[in-house]
C-alpha cells in the first residue's frame, strides 16, 4: 500500500525530480488543465477532481509523514492541489495560466499572509493546507484580472 502513497504523493514520480519538484508539478497541472480543459471545461468537473486530489493527498501524505518526515519535498501532490485551486472558475486562456502559474509558486514559495502557519498542522493536513491557501490568494486576485477583463 506504501507504494500507491508514494505514487500518488509524489503524481507518479515527479516528486523525485532532484530540484523543483513542485514547480515541475504545478507547470504539468497547468499544461494538463489547459490541454484538456483550455476550449471549455465543465466547471463542477474541474471542482469535483480538485475535491478528489485534495482528499488523497491528504491520505497520502499522513502516510509518507510517517516514512519521509515533516512536508518531505518529494510529496508534490499538495502543488498540484493548489495549482488547481488557482484555476477553477478561471477561463483558461494561457495568459491566465501562466499568471495563475507565477502567482501560486509566488505565493507557495513566499508563504505570506499565515501561508506558513498552516504547515504546522499535523499529518497530511499540514502538507496540504499552506498549498491550498496559496491557490486561494492566486485563485482571488486572479478573478480580479478576470473580471477587470470583461469590463
Amino acid at each position: 500500500m506504501i507504494r500507491v502513497h508514494k505514487l500518488i504523493a509524489t503524481c507518479l514520480g515527479i516528486g523525485y525530480v532532484p530540484r523543483g519538484g513542485g514547480t515541475v508539478a504545478s507547470a504539468i497541472c497547468c499544461f494538463v488543465l489547459y490541454f484538456l480543459c483550455g476550449s471549455g471545461c465543465n466547471q463542477a468537473l474541474l471542482v469535483s477532481i480538485t475535491g478528489i486530489i485534495i482528499a488523497i493527498g491528504i491520505w497520502s501524505s499522513s502516510k509518507l509523514e510517517l516514512i519521509w518526515g515533516k512536508d518531505n519535498n518529494r510529496i508534490v501532490i499538495d502543488e498540484v492541489a493548489g495549482m488547481c485551486i488557482s484555476l477553477l472558475f478561471v477561463p483558461l486562456h494561457w495568459y491566465f495560466v501562466l499568471a495563475g502559474f507565477i502567482l501560486f509558486r509566488f505565493f507557495d514559495i513566499i508563504k505570506p499572509l499565515y501561508i506558513r502557519k498552516l504547515e504546522k498542522l499535523t499529518g497530511g493536513w499540514g502538507v496540504m493546507a499552506d498549498d491550498l491557501l496559496a491557490g486561494i490568494y492566486s485563485n482571488l486576485i486572479l478573478q480580479c484580472f478576470v473580471l477587470s477583463n470583461r469590463f
